[in-house]
């Protein structure tokens, strides 16, 4: 019992899976932002083109 839990303590895989996770959730949010963003002025964009073809 006493190795395993060593085996245990000392395995580090997961901790690399879990910094993969942080940084792809941080890329994901940048995305997210960005393309809101770019939404909106997008909209404003067409809105605009819409009012002055009227």
């Amino acid at each position: 019992m006493r190795r395993l839990l060593a085996r245990f303590v000392d395995d580090e895989c997961g901790a690399t899976a879990i910094e993969y996770c942080l940084i792809a959730a941080g890329i994901s949010i940048v995305i997210v932002t960005a393309v809101n963003g770019v939404g909106s002025a997008l909209s404003s964009k067409f809105v605009d083109v819409g009012t002055s073809i009227k």
